[in-house]
């Protein structure tokens, strides 16, 4: 094994171990919102510096391999997809942070009947289903997999088309919970934006291993 081939390695393992961490704040999160669990919500906006410690690093550790090894073909795919990556996960820590804050703020629980019918915890659960796939598909190099999740996106836009609706109904017969309503309406626009992070990660898979660029283009 090279010098970069160890760099690269050791690149990877930097990668997976942020992702892990995006993950875990996203799951907290979710936990969080659904029992309006402020101290859980707080550890997330607390645990986001470790994830812009990553950040950091990472960004340092590619630029350090460009500098001293010039990667070419394959080598130089995967670093600039993990650079780029790298940019999308800490995005995703900063929307959980930001609905983690969402939870501070809020008065009482949210209502589960709104949560049930705008699809929250569902969107929850698929952002954070599209967030583990991509992952796997990074660690095995399976572009198939990452595919996939370009389909989930679609049903995450879907939800958020339909939640002004969903929202605005509940508003109108529930005046005196508008504070609430907001926080969910925010709460989906950010998880929206997850899938788009997490489809943006599976652009850059099939970029690195395919050499096959998506970005602005119909998915495959």
């Amino acid at each position: 094994m090279t010098h970069l081939d160890t760099e690269l390695q050791i690149l990877k393992s930097e990668t997976i171990s942020m992702w892990e961490l995006v993950i875990l704040q996203m799951r907290k999160t979710r936990e969080a919102f659904l029992q309006l669990d402020k101290d859980l919500a707080r550890e997330v906006i607390m645990n986001e510096k470790r994830v812009n410690s990553y950040e950091l690093k990472i960004d340092r550790d590619c630029e350090h391999i460009f500098a001293l090894f010039n990667p070419v073909a394959v080598d130089l795919r995967f670093v600039l997809a993990v650079l780029k990556t790298n940019n999308n996960l800490e995005r995703t820590g900063d929307i959980a942070e930001g609905i983690a804050k969402f939870i501070i703020n809020a008065g009482e629980p949210f209502d589960q009947n709104l949560l049930k019918s705008a699809r929250v915890i569902e969107m929850f659960d698929v952002g954070i289903e599209m967030l583990s796939d991509v992952l796997n598909a990074f660690e095995n190099e399976d572009t198939a997999l990452a595919r996939s999740v370009f389909k989930k996106d679609e049903n995450l836009d879907e939800i958020n088309v339909k939640a002004n609706s969903v929202v605005g109904n509940y508003i109108a017969n529930n005046i005196d919970r508008i504070d609430e309503s907001l926080y969910i309406l925010s709460t989906i626009r950010k998880l929206e934006r997850v899938g788009d992070q997490a489809k943006n990660i599976a652009e850059e898979i099939i970029f690195y291993i395919e050499a096959k660029v998506l970005k602005h283009r119909s998915q495959p």
